[in-house]
């Protein structure tokens, strides 16, 4: 799986926001190594990107 990079530059809300909220995911899924990491190589960013792109996670600053 590549980096979801089309969605990235239509991407329009906070880019703080959202690299936190990647930063963070792909920590988990580093620590947790799930199946979905090891099917994506191991690419634990690109992933996170693409979970948070379609939805699958969702984030919220307080």
């Amino acid at each position: 799986m590549s980096m979801p990079l089309e969605n990235l530059i239509e991407y329009s809300g906070n880019a703080y926001e959202f690299t936190v909220a990647v930063n963070k995911r792909s920590y988990h899924l580093a620590v947790l190594k799930t199946a979905d990491v090891e099917k994506n190589n191991g690419k634990v960013v690109s992933l996170a990107m693409r979970q948070i792109f379609t939805d699958q996670i969702e984030y919220h600053f307080e």
